[in-house]
């Protein structure tokens, strides 16, 4: 029998990710609409590839962490100008500048200064895009 491969999925996880039922799942691989194959123990076995065919929407980039953010900016600390209980981070990453308006207490804490490494985490219900 074949072996899990790296990016297999069982059927549960599959059905999770599309939205649907095991039973549907189960319903689409006997009529042909679904492509699973055999683990070791006989379970059915989704590849990453299948469900991505099937998805209705595009699948999203993974953080890699449980943090649910997905837009972050790796970068160094250019500026800190703080001022009552505020400061403005400014953070170069890469060929973009990103300006964080955060707490004068939260730069004293995680240290934040010019060259310091840091990443901007942008979570927003609000994002303006613009066509170049």
């Amino acid at each position: 029998m074949p072996r899990q491969k790296p990016h297999d999925l069982s059927l549960g996880d599959a059905a999770a990710a599309l939205g649907v039922s095991v039973d549907t799942l189960r319903r689409w691989d006997r009529a042909g609409k679904l492509r699973t194959h055999r683990d070791d123990s006989n379970r059915r076995r989704v590849s990453a590839e299948e469900v991505e065919r099937l998805s209705s929407s595009p699948q999203r980039h993974q953080t890699g962490t449980r943090n649910s953010a997905r837009n972050r900016f790796a970068g160094v600390v250019r500026s800190v100008e703080a001022d009552g209980v505020m400061a403005l981070v400014e953070i170069e990453a890469g060929p973009f500048l990103v300006t964080a308006a955060v707490t004068k207490d939260s730069v004293r804490e995680l240290g934040l200064a010019p060259g310091v490494q840091a990443t901007a985490f942008v979570k927003a219900t609000s994002v303006m895009v613009e066509r170049t």
